[in-house]
């Protein structure tokens, strides 16, 4: 699935930032991310179609650092799809961050699934819906990953230039996570993923 692999680039990409500009680190990010369209069976979209893919310019202003107050009692619920099934999740706690000066929140989710798979148990899941949805940006929300070991000290970074569109963006018969009415942010999100770009899509 693509989120799966998208948290895995997440958290090979999170260490080299640091060693280029952030803008070359995000540009490079998103090469790799391109690629994963082409490698996993279950890929929505053709070698041809990923130059439609689009993307807002890399903003620094959203890298956040936010603070993390962990849900150590939260009970596994069922998390809405677009094709009406469900898939099981908890809540692992609640990320605080400031936007342009103003302070929102995000709840952030662990799949029961991924939780018994050692490679993937600490792979962190974050939807959310904004107020460029159905403008610049899908309608259906957008996606980010971390993972447990991002979180230090009761901090983690959140990089929404890394956010990326759910496969129902680009076709339908998969089965995306809605995003909770908690992680319906009342700001723009001008970063990340746009709508896809292909001529049919418009």
């Amino acid at each position: 699935m693509k989120t799966f692999l998208f948290s895995i680039l997440f958290i090979f990409f999170a260490h080299i930032e640091y060693a280029q500009s952030y803008t070359d680190s995000i540009l490079h990010f998103r090469t790799f991310y391109k690629q994963e369209f082409l490698t996993d069976p279950h890929s929505p979209l053709k070698a041809e179609d990923t130059d439609f893919l689009s993307f807002y310019k890399p903003n620094a202003m959203y890298r956040v650092v936010g603070y993390f107050y962990r849900s150590p009692d939260s009970l596994p619920f069922e998390m809405q799809t677009h094709s009406g099934k469900v898939k099981m999740y908890r809540k692992y706690g609640v990320v605080s961050f400031m936007i342009s000066k103003k302070k929102f929140s995000l709840e952030v989710y662990q799949s029961i699934d991924l939780m018994k798979k050692e490679e993937l148990k600490d792979y962190l899941f974050i939807p959310f819906n904004d107020l460029t949805n159905y403008e610049t940006t899908y309608g259906g929300g957008r996606y980010l990953d971390i993972s447990v070991k991002d979180i230090h000290k009761n901090k983690v970074a959140l990089d929404f230039n890394k956010c990326y569109n759910p496969y129902c963006a680009y076709a339908e018969g998969y089965s995306c996570p809605v995003p909770p009415v908690a992680n319906r942010l009342q700001t723009r999100i001008e970063a990340g993923e746009k709508l896809f770009d292909k001529p049919e899509n418009k």
